[in-house]
């Protein structure tokens, strides 16, 4: 079976120096895990992951979770608390919210026990303009992992491949859309970007989120060679990695900033003492995203608060 994640083939190895980069800090993404500190490693969990480090042999070890060993599993599950879910659950869960959307059932799918029965027939609005609105609703992936809630190219528990017309992630749903509905090439990139942009994601580990960003990088070729008969240019590739490095970020879910960092000083009065010890790390920094309907960066924070 070829790799699922392949650090060294089109499109990923084009791009692979901007798939790394943080838009909080302009640095690199963290490994935010110890599962690379054994052996002649000796990788920290504040280190940065680079392209230096994957072509040493990294890449080999950055893989799907399924691939890793039951020990492996379970010290990501006990220190990181990493559980997977199965596309089954996924699809549930991803039907339920598009039974709030549509007010109707089975409009992706039918589920039958584990599996599904994909819909053949072109999907219907009440409105013509409503397909555009599905598209542009935001939708949000907490501690996403490999995102296997925003797209489904395989079982994130098993690595079973999924054939494109039985996908069920979210982004899976939008780009069925855009194909069903889009009048040419050009309307099909435009609203394919817009897709990707109104999906969003975070997660702790660095690794998962590599993997989860390669996991949308490969999810636009895969929709553009079933629809367009093609694969992208590097330009297209730049453009919607440029939009997943954005929308899919690191970042703590506790404290709304980079893993590890710690809290800033507060301001002491004239009463007030310092008695604690000068801490030489970097200060939290609030992880920034970006809206691209008013085409401005803003804090995660501030988004939450409303």
């Amino acid at each position: 079976m070829d790799k699922l994640i392949d650090f060294n083939n089109y499109p990923v190895s084009k791009v692979l120096n901007l798939l790394l980069k943080d838009k909080t800090t302009g640095k690199n993404i963290i490994f935010a895990t110890n599962s690379y500190s054994l052996n002649a490693n000796q990788i920290k969990e504040t280190d940065q992951i680079t392209q230096i480090l994957l072509k040493d042999g990294l890449s080999a070890l950055i893989q799907p979770r399924f691939t890793k060993s039951e020990d492996e599993q379970s010290e990501r599950t006990r220190n990181k608390a990493e559980v997977f879910t199965p596309s089954w659950v996924c699809n549930k869960m991803n039907n339920h919210c598009d039974v709030e959307w549509f007010g109707r059932e089975n409009v992706f799918n039918t589920e039958k026990g584990q599996d599904w029965i994909p819909t053949t027939e072109k999907i219907q609005f009440e409105n013509p303009k409503d397909w555009q609105k599905y598209i542009n609703s935001k939708r949000l992936e907490i501690t996403c992992g490999e995102a296997p809630y925003i797209v489904s190219r395989y079982d994130t528990t098993t690595g079973e491949i999924i054939p494109i017309h039985k996908r069920i992630g979210i982004l899976d749903r939008k780009l069925r859309i855009v194909s069903e509905n889009a009048q040419n090439e050009d309307d099909w990139l435009k609203w394919t970007y817009r897709a990707f942009q109104s999906v969003y994601g975070y997660e702790f580990q660095g690794d998962n989120l590599l993997i989860a960003r390669i996991n949308l990088l490969n999810t636009f070729v895969d929709y553009m060679q079933e629809h367009l008969n093609r694969i992208p240019t590097e330009t297209e590739v730049k453009e919607v990695t440029k939009v997943i490095v954005w929308n899919l970020w690191q970042m703590d879910g506790i404290t709304g900033t980079i893993p590890f960092m710690k809290p800033k000083p507060m301001q002491l009065d004239l009463f007030d003492f310092d008695l604690g010890a000068k801490d030489s790390g970097p200060e939290q920094i609030d992880c920034k995203i970006f809206d691209w309907t008013s085409k401005k960066s803003l804090t995660y924070k501030n988004i939450k608060r409303g």
